[in-house]
């Protein structure tokens, strides 16, 4: 059996570390690239001891075959056969810090992993966002809806840069014949998520641990959908491995809607902690409400999330206890 080639973009990120831990234990050569604008540097070495892995620090709105040229993996194989495309600050504290490089990578960044994929003739899946749905308008959210997005809003750069994003990828599909498959990814959470990545289960479960307050914003009645990285990581093989090209977009998510306050409710019956919650103004163009319609993903994928909040959290949990201590 010939082993796959894939190249991850964003490839240190919480999502790309997942990831790749699952194609080696497929056994495909990996390569990966990330400039750790918003990851944690420790993780490029996560797979250093596997031969079938290898990592370049690279920002992907340069040049990529400069970079490329020195992979091993692709200067032998002389292909890619898949590239995921993972790169972009996620989470609101990195990209309200980085507004200009969010929006370049979602832009440039793009274009360039297109031509690669041109070039090699590869597959490619790009990681859009539930975030290009806005403050929705319509719940739960179907991937016809095209959403409620405030183009020049504090979230503005992520959002609207996912946005565009998308339409990158279907002028090259429609033009080029690319073989591109978006998924549009809902709250994921658990292993590898940097401890300070700011959104709220990092944020209420540290918190929790160090016995300090939960930061609740807004009254806490705002809704979120929490779905576990395995989940996820599940949904994305079946995305690239789908024998007739799908270019979506299609949700990924888990429909099951918490409030806020539930959320934190639940963590703190997990964890022994003396924290009480705590409220503060709810930030700018904070959706209110979100949940995935994921229908054409059961359809399309026979995909759906098998694991529920309560589970996901107490992996979760187990894991940051672990970076804290």
């Amino acid at each position: 059996m010939i082993r796959k080639v894939a190249l991850v973009t964003g490839s240190t990120g919480f999502i790309g570390t997942n990831l790749i831990k699952k194609l080696l234990e497929r056994n495909y050569y990996v390569t990966g690239v990330d400039n750790f604008s918003s990851s944690e540097k420790w993780k490029s070495g996560v797979f250093e001891s596997n031969n079938n892995y290898e990592f370049f620090e690279y920002d992907i709105t340069e040049n990529l075959n400069s970079i490329l040229s020195q992979s091993k993996f692709i200067s032998e194989q002389k292909r890619i056969d898949e590239i995921y495309n993972l790169a972009c600050p996620a989470s609101p504290p990195r990209y309200l810090k980085l507004p200009f490089e969010t929006i370049k990578v979602s832009t440039q960044g793009v274009f360039n992993i297109l031509e690669i994929a041109k070039k090699y003739n590869s597959k490619i899946l790009h990681a859009s966002t539930s975030e290009i749905y806005g403050d929705p308008l319509e719940h739960p959210q179907k991937e016809t809806y095209r959403g409620n997005v405030n183009t020049i809003g504090p979230r503005s750069c992520y959002d609207e840069g996912k946005r565009i994003s998308e339409t990158i990828c279907y002028e090259f599909n429609k033009e080029f014949n690319i073989d591109v498959r978006v998924i549009r990814i809902f709250n994921t959470y658990g292993p590898f998520m940097d401890p300070n990545d700011g959104r709220v289960i990092t944020n209420f479960i540290n918190q929790a641990l160090k016995n300090e307050d939960i930061t609740i914003y807004g009254n806490g009645s705002q809704t979120r959908s929490f779905q576990y990285i395995d989940d996820l990581i599940k949904g994305i093989e079946k995305m690239m491995n789908l024998e007739q090209p799908t270019f979506g977009p299609i949700n990924m998510g888990n429909p099951e809607e918490f409030t806020i306050k539930e959320l934190a409710e639940l963590i703190l019956q997990l964890i022994q902690t003396k924290s009480k919650m705590v409220y503060k103004d709810l930030p700018k163009d904070d959706p209110m409400q979100r949940r995935p319609d994921i229908t054409e993903a059961r359809n399309i994928l026979n995909w759906g999330p098998k694991i529920n909040l309560q589970e996901g959290l107490a992996k979760t949990i187990e894991y940051y206890k672990s970076k804290i201590s």
